[in-house]
């Protein structure tokens, strides 16, 4: 290699670890940026074609070029903002960026990005954005089916939007009622004293009034109680009694929700539901309403007509005994056991939270303790991610060699983390060290070559 070879090799060495030093700035800058991917540097050489000769060869100069680490991960850090995403595996967060604000409402631009940075947080809009600004796209839920609607990812946007009430329209009743009650009245020696009136006698097809409301009490056993609610989202506090009639014979009655220090003696106190009756094995046998209510669809309980308490009326109710749900063994206290009431209503709610579950569905929380899954959130994956084109904000645009985005292959998403970038300062520092003294040799080399062509133009003086 001649001189000016020299000072052209040492030049482009110059230049080459000029570069990596620009990509380990680039790497130390952005080590607390997430989601950021470091940008490593790779030397390739380049020689001269006159070379062909063995003998003649030269070493050449050499090109540093960036090479994406866009497959490398970063650690993931936990976090306590349920909104804060990371993938476990491969893939990208679909983002877009908003393009304006017109009538206050936010337009989005058409083209999308993909991002590992997942520190999105709900904006006073409902939108879920990060803090690079980009806003995280998402398949809208049906409400009914839970089933993604259309084909295309829109910008999620959480409803702030209140949750009507919904009426109660099943009780399902879980319990085992004692073979032999144990109640105040109860004489093994007197048959049907479990369930005396006033007079003595049996009452098995009547509502309660005051009048015989503390007989009633001293004969029958608790079953519960639970809340219900009416379209308007009212409470009704539904009280639940049993009553034994007969041997394997029961009453079951509701609360009518009437004050007993002010009610007259003729107010009913507490409405029957319906008897039920049981094989000697202790198994639901029979089921026979009373009054206006009918049988639940299957024989599976009663249908209680315009069940009202304390004047809230909250409309035809099923109270059903599902899946052998009702069972009359021997109890040592004489009381119901394994008692469970579930009803399917609720009152209006607020939206109080927003989670999002390892397949990527976020669920509104509200304040009526119910749940609503709003948008499910899809994992972008590439043939060759190395090929993504980066842009700001650790993020990036698909190109022709990335290939498209592809959907369903991609990782888990889990919740309350974040992923942190994947640069590394005390590696980082390494390589600086390098850089600095390959650098310092280049120089040097520039240097050395120019005295030696000094010397040459000084030899003819």
């Amino acid at each position: 290699m001649s001189i000016y070879g020299a000072i052209n090799a040492a030049t482009s060495g110059l230049a080459a670890q000029s570069k990596a030093l620009e990509n380990i700035s680039g790497n130390v800058a952005n080590s607390q940026t997430i989601g950021y991917k470091r940008l490593d540097t790779t030397f390739s050489d380049l020689v001269s074609s006159g070379g062909a000769v063995q003998g003649k060869q030269v070493a050449g100069t050499t090109l540093a070029t960036s090479r994406a680490t866009n497959t490398v991960s970063g650690a993931i850090v936990a976090s306590q903002v349920d909104t804060y995403l990371a993938i476990n595996g491969k893939g990208y967060f679909v983002v877009t960026e908003a393009s304006d604000v017109i009538d206050g409402q936010t337009t989005f631009a058409d083209a999308e990005y993909y991002t590992r940075a997942g520190d999105f947080e709900l904006d006073e809009n409902g939108f879920l954005v990060n803090s690079a600004g980009y806003y995280l796209k998402g398949y809208k839920l049906d409400p009914l089916t839970g089933n993604a609607v259309g084909d295309s990812a829109t910008v999620i946007q959480v409803p702030n939007q209140p949750m009507a009430a919904k009426a109660t329209s099943e009780i399902r009743y879980q319990a085992n009622l004692p073979t032999y009650p144990l109640t105040k009245n109860a004489n093994k020696t007197v048959p049907g004293s479990q369930f005396l009136d006033t007079s003595g006698a049996i009452t098995a097809t009547s509502n309660v009034t005051k009048a015989d409301l503390q007989d009633f009490l001293d004969s029958s056993i608790s079953g519960q109680a639970i809340t219900g609610y009416d379209a308007n989202g009212a409470p009704v506090n539904v009280e639940i009694r049993w009553a034994q009639t007969a041997a394997n014979t029961w009453n079951a009655y509701y609360s009518a929700g009437r004050d007993a220090t002010t009610a007259a003696a003729t107010d009913v106190m507490w409405n029957l539901i319906g008897q039920v009756t049981f094989t000697p094995a202790g198994k639901m046998d029979t089921l026979t309403p009373r009054g206006t209510n009918t049988l639940a669809p299957g024989n599976t309980g009663f249908v209680i007509d315009d069940l009202t308490v304390g004047g809230v009326n909250a409309g035809d109710i099923q109270f059903t005994f599902k899946n052998d749900s009702l069972t009359q063994y021997a109890d040592p206290k004489g009381l119901a056991t394994s008692v469970s009431l579930k009803q399917d209503g609720y009152a209006a709610g607020q939206v109080i939270g927003v989670t999002i579950d390892a397949a990527g569905r976020v669920t509104a929380s509200y304040s009526n303790q119910q749940q609503l899954a709003v948008y499910e959130i899809p994992i972008a994956t590439f043939s060759a991610e190395h090929n993504l084109r980066r842009v700001d904000g650790a993020a990036f645009a698909a190109t022709p060699l990335s290939g498209v985005p592809v959907f369903g292959e991609g990782g888990s998403v889990l919740s309350n983390s974040y992923e942190a970038s994947n640069a590394d300062i005390a590696a980082e520092f390494s390589k600086l060290i390098i850089t600095q003294q390959a650098y310092s040799a280049n120089s040097r080399v520039v240097t050395s070559a120019d005295e030696m062509l000094s010397d040459a133009l000084n030899m003819i003086r």
